[in-house]
């Protein structure tokens, strides 16, 4: 594999900076109150510098969630061996450790209470966000089907019935109440719980994708957690 040039490397590595301070600045103020000037300084970076690779405080801020979503679906975007209950069980943790990292929590907390105030804020992370990742959960559901391994009506309920099963409790449980973050065993809980209940509804196996659930482990925690 040839190597990338160096100017090319320096600037993958900027975007790198830029796109986690913006991370940083956004949910430690919510959209409104981050300022390029913030995010920049959080960077390490001038503001002309800033600008040069995210010309508006919007493009940067859907770049933020489009990196975030990206993670979530890597799973259904890079299919394995392992086939689709390993893929469903293995978004579904990415899923976790994206939504319940205490920075995206806070992050949803903001934009929330803007959302009143300004509701074109709250349609901008709902389109860069949520909207984005149900339409990558639409796109694989719908590859499932079309392989003949489920059966539905409604790609688009479908894919909501699988991401409300297997964490909305927990989540919404620890967007109200900042202390309340669920432990790996409780989320397993919850993810597997879910799955058994999408998989007895939607596949055209259950019983032999149940049976490949059972057999599966959680992945080891990050050490950010």
């Amino acid at each position: 594999m040839t190597a990338l040039p160096k100017r090319q490397q320096n600037r993958i590595l900027r975007e790198r900076r830029i796109l986690d301070a913006a991370l940083v600045v956004f949910s430690q103020k919510g959209f409104v109150s981050a300022s390029m000037d913030d995010i920049a300084a959080e960077a390490g970076l001038t503001k002309p510098t800033l600008y040069q690779y995210f010309p508006s405080k919007d493009e940067l801020f859907t770049a933020m969630m489009t990196e975030e979503r990206d993670h979530m679906l890597e799973s259904f975007e890079y299919p394995s061996a392992s086939g689709m209950v390993a893929e469903l069980y293995a978004f579904s943790w990415h899923y976790a450790d994206v939504v319940l990292r205490p920075d995206m929590l806070n992050l949803a907390r903001l934009i929330i209470g803007e959302a009143q105030r300004l509701p074109d804020v709250g349609r901008a992370y709902q389109a860069s966000g949520p909207d984005r990742v149900l339409a990558g959960m639409i796109a694989y559901l719908e590859r499932q089907r079309a392989a003949g391994r489920l059966v539905f009506d409604d790609a688009e309920l479908a894919a909501e019935d699988l991401w409300g099963l297997i964490l909305s409790a927990p989540r919404n449980r620890a967007l109200h109440i900042p202390d309340a973050v669920p432990d790996r065993g409780t989320i397993e809980r919850y993810i597997r719980n879910g799955l058994r209940v999408f998989l007895r509804a939607y596949s055209t196996a259950p019983e032999k994708d149940l049976a490949a659930l059972s057999s599966l482990t959680p992945p080891p925690a990050t050490a950010t957690e």
